[in-house]
This record gives C-alpha cells, sequence and structure tokens, in this order.
C-alpha cells in the first residue's frame, strides 16, 4: 500500500474541520492516518528531496487548497477551522472531494491557474515532458502565493511597511536597506505613507501608498493617493495592497499624469518569489537540450 495522492485527503480534512472547532495540523495528520489506516511505513516514506514525509506533505497540500478555496480558514499559524462555505460543502454528502470541485469557487481558481480536465475528457496524454513540469511548477507556484499573503496578512501593519521597504530594497530602489527604511512607514501624510529614492543618488523620489485590505480597492482611493501625488509635484508612486484593484482604478491610472503602479496583493507576492524575499529555494532543476553542434561532424 502506498501513500494515496493528495486530492484523497480532502473528505477526512473536511470531515474533520465539520464540527466547527478550530483544529491544529498535528491532530489532522493523527486522525487522518488513523481514518486512512495507512501502515507505519507508509508514513514515514519521504519525499524524493528527503525533506519530508510523503503523507505529511499531502495533508499540508490538501489543507492549502482547502484555504484557497476558502472552505477553510487559518485562524492562526498551524491552525485551521471550517468557513460557511466549507460547512455547505460538506452538506453536500460528495462520496470524494477533488480538485474538480473546488473549481467551482473563483477564489481557487484565481490561484489554481491550471484547472483540472473536466470529467468528460481523460488526462492528456499528449503533454510534453517539459510542459508537466512547467505546470507543476506553476501550480507550486500559485500555491505559495497564497502562503504568502496568508502570512503577510496574519501579521502586524509594521510588519507590512518593512516588508515594502524590504521588495523596494530587493528591487533595485532606495540605496541601502537603512537608508530606505529612513523614508517609509508612520509618516500618513495626506494619503502618502513613505518616500523611497528611485536609484542610489535620490535623483528621483517614487511615492508610496501601502495598505493590508482583504477586498478590493476601487478608484477613489486610488484618486486620493494621485491627489496626494499631485501636492508633492510627484511624478511617480507606487501602490500596494495585499487585496486587488477594481478594473475602474485600473483603467484610471492608465490615463494620468503622474505615473502611478498599481501592486495588488497576487503581484506583491510574485515579485517576493521573483526576488527571494520571504522565500527559499528547496530544490533546483537545470532542463537540457541537445547541443547539434556537438554531434555534426564536418
Amino acid at each position: 500500500m502506498a501513500v494515496p495522492d493528495f486530492q484523497s485527503f480532502f473528505k477526512p480534512l473536511l470531515d474533520l474541520a465539520a464540527d466547527g472547532k478550530e483544529h491544529s495540523m498535528q491532530e489532522a495528520r493523527e486522525v487522518i492516518a488513523k481514518t486512512m489506516a495507512l501502515p507505519a511505513e507508509d508514513l514515514k516514506e519521504l519525499l524524493p528531496s528527503g525533506t519530508q514525509t510523503k503523507f505529511d506533505n499531502r495533508v499540508a497540500w490538501a489543507k492549502s487548497y482547502f484555504v484557497q478555496a476558502k472552505v477553510l480558514e487559518s485562524p492562526r499559524r498551524g491552525y485551521f477551522r471550517i468557513t460557511k462555505r466549507g460547512i455547505d460543502l460538506h452538506k453536500l454528502g460528495h462520496k470524494r472531494i477533488d480538485v474538480r470541485v473546488l473549481n467551482q469557487y473563483p477564489e481557487f481558481v484565481d490561484f489554481h491557474k491550471t484547472r483540472a480536465p473536466k470529467e468528460e475528457e481523460p488526462e492528456s496524454a499528449a503533454e510534453t515532458p517539459e510542459e508537466t513540469l512547467q505546470k507543476s511548477y506553476e501550480s507550486i507556484r500559485s500555491d505559495l502565493v497564497g502562503q504568502i499573503l496568508e502570512r503577510i496578512v496574519d501579521n502586524s501593519p509594521q510588519f507590512f511597511e518593512r516588508l515594502v521597504v524590504d521588495l523596494m530594497v530587493a528591487m533595485g530602489y532606495g540605496g541601502s536597506r537603512a537608508d530606505a527604511g529612513k523614508s517609509v512607514g508612520g509618516t500618513g501624510d495626506e494619503g502618502i505613507d513613505g518616500v523611497i529614492k528611485e536609484d542610489r543618488l535620490g535623483l528621483d523620489l517614487v511615492y508610496l501608498q501601502a495598505k493590508r485590505y482583504s477586498g478590493t480597492v476601487g478608484r477613489p482611493e486610488v484618486q486620493k493617493f494621485v491627489g496626494a501625488l499631485h501636492g508633492k509635484r510627484a511624478r511617480k508612486g507606487v501602490f500596494i495592497t495585499t487585496g486587488k484593484f477594481s478594473e475602474d482604478a485600473t483603467k484610471y491610472v492608465e490615463t494620468i499624469d503622474p505615473k502611478v503602479i498599481l501592486i495588488d496583493g497576487r503581484t506583491l507576492a510574485e515579485l517576493m518569489i521573483d526576488h527571494d524575499l520571504g522565500t527559499t529555494t528547496t530544490a533546483s532543476y537545470k532542463i537540457k537540450r541537445i547541443d547539434s553542434d556537438y554531434f555534426a561532424e564536418e
């Protein structure tokens, strides 16, 4: 017997959470292992990387997918609790819950860009190994984006201010970390949260607005920031949020002067991944192809 695929953990995890109580991941692992009657040797089976057991990894993935689908929520680190959506899902009495079921929720589709095939369609056998690997990479990356945003929201506003500074410096703005930190956070000056140098010499300045939102930031909030930029005679601004920007707000900044860049939660997390901020590399793979020149005989 082998450890089941991670989607097989969805239903027992939801069954555990259905009592409405807060549960720890440790409790989830113990209960699910008993429910599935998995032998001790299966529970000890490691991932190829050797850093974690397959069982622990797949329970964690199941919980992560449910959080992205808003079926579960994380009240604190290492714990979860069922949501109203989760209760409704449990009442449907599915014998098995998988990605196809979770694709009914738009929040899940946003993060799980690679949608599960329709029931009448077989799993694609036409994909090349490179395409399969790329799909897996994108799925892992999307899950990481969700985890990053979850951690940001769980932390304090002061942490978010420091994160914004760290990201801007990692992207090449603001000179040194100490230099940038003097200019960002806590100003509250007419809708401006901070000012950072565009380069080490400070030849130009970038004005910042950093807001932790769980919902959508509309055009009025962005207009307020633009008005503050006009008051400073500023030419450049960056509005960063953990939420999303409305379509109206996005279209608005495309037609105005000064230049304003909107960074929503997903983009923020993507930038953190790209610039190794708050993330670490667990494995690296090189994809190689034939060097035709080497094998060509003259």
